[in-house]
Order: C-alpha cells, then structure tokens, then sequence
C-alpha cells in the first residue's frame, strides 16, 4: 500500500470521479456510433471489446478496447498528478468497479479486463507491459480471450512482488480477485469445453 497523503475527503473525491470514468460504457457507445446495433443483444451481451468483436467490426472492437483502457489509465495518471500515490489506486480501483457495475447501466457491466490493463499500464507500467505479455501469449496458444484474462489476473500480483516495491501489490491482488469473480461463468464453459474462441460467433 502506499503511504497514505490524502485527506478522507480528497480520496472521496478521487473515488466518485474513478467510478464515473470507469463507468462510461465504451462498448455501447462504439457499437451505435458505427451502427452496430445494441450489444446487449449481440453475442453474450457483454460490454467489452471481446463482445463487440462478435459483431464482426474489428475497427470497433479495437476502439472498444483503447477506450476501456484508457479510461482505466486516465483515472491513475489525473490522481496521481493533482493528488498522489494514494489517491491514484483509489481511483483505480472505482474506476474498475465502474466498467463492471456502470450506473448507467443499472449496474450491469463487463468484466473490466481492458480497464484492469489500463490501470496497470499507468500504475505500474513495468507490469502492465508484463500483463499484455501474458495475456497476448496465453491468447495466441489457447484462443481463449477469458483463459489469457484469468493468466494475467492471476500472475500479475506475483510479477509486481518481484519487480515492483510492493505498493500496488494489494491492489493488484483485489483487481484479480474481482476477475476472477466475474470470470466464473467463463470458467465453468472451459471446463465443460464450450467457452467460445477468439473470433468464433455465438449465436
């Protein structure tokens, strides 16, 4: 954990503006702008970039993923340069739970992968780059996008134990856990071998 500078109220502050970044649903957004339709009622009804390359649009699917994770980043960095360390990993964290539970939305959102990215990339760049290392190599060998997810939630903790000084390590833990969580659905279709590939439609 870092050290703790901020008063309750600015870390409030801080944790109000993550959540509402991290609740702006990029997915639906992308999907009407380019008239894809509703993604509620495309492939498995998630938000996010993995649901929104069902639609077949890699164009969107990629803006989806910039803007999941940037919104995911530029909570840390807005944080960390007006309030600190502190601040920055509330303000990550709302702005994770955001992506999954959107007030917009009525609380139904998606898994926070690409925002988790984002985070990572802006908290602790170092194991943010390690992340998408694992991810892009667990993706490629399985064609699992929800397998390469639950690999990066899984190791990051340990990748920030031993390259990092440890302050985000906390933090890190409860993103994977919070993963995990979402994933479980997931989780249950790999074991029964009927979780659907990258680029596989799902009717």
């Amino acid at each position: 954990m870092p050290e703790l500078t901020s008063t309750i109220p600015v870390l409030l502050i801080w944790a109000i503006v993550g959540y509402l970044l991290g609740s702006i649903p990029s997915g639906v957004v992308v999907a009407k702008a380019m008239g894809l339709g509703n993604l509620r009622e495309i492939g498995s009804g998630n938000i996010g970039a993995t649901n929104v390359l069902r639609t077949g649009s890699k164009p969107a699917a990629a803006l989806t993923l910039l803007f999941d994770a940037g919104k995911g980043a530029l909570a840390v960095l807005l944080a960390r340069a007006v309030s600190g360390e502190d601040a920055a990993q509330v303000a990550a964290l709302l702005a994770f739970l955001g992506h999954c539970f959107p007030v917009w939305l009525g609380f139904r959102g998606g898994k926070g992968v690409a925002t988790y990215f984002g985070i990572m990339l802006a908290l602790v760049p170092i194991a943010g780059l390690i992340a998408c290392g694992i991810w892009l190599a667990t993706a490629a060998i399985s064609r699992y996008s929800s397998l390469a997810a639950l690999f990066v939630a899984g190791w990051t903790p340990v990748v920030m134990a031993f390259t990092t000084d440890g302050k985000a390590f906390i933090l890190a833990a409860i993103l994977g856990l919070l993963i995990y969580a979402r994933h479980l659905g997931n989780i249950k279709r790999i074991k029964a071998g009927t979780e659907h590939k990258i680029g596989q439609s799902k009717s």
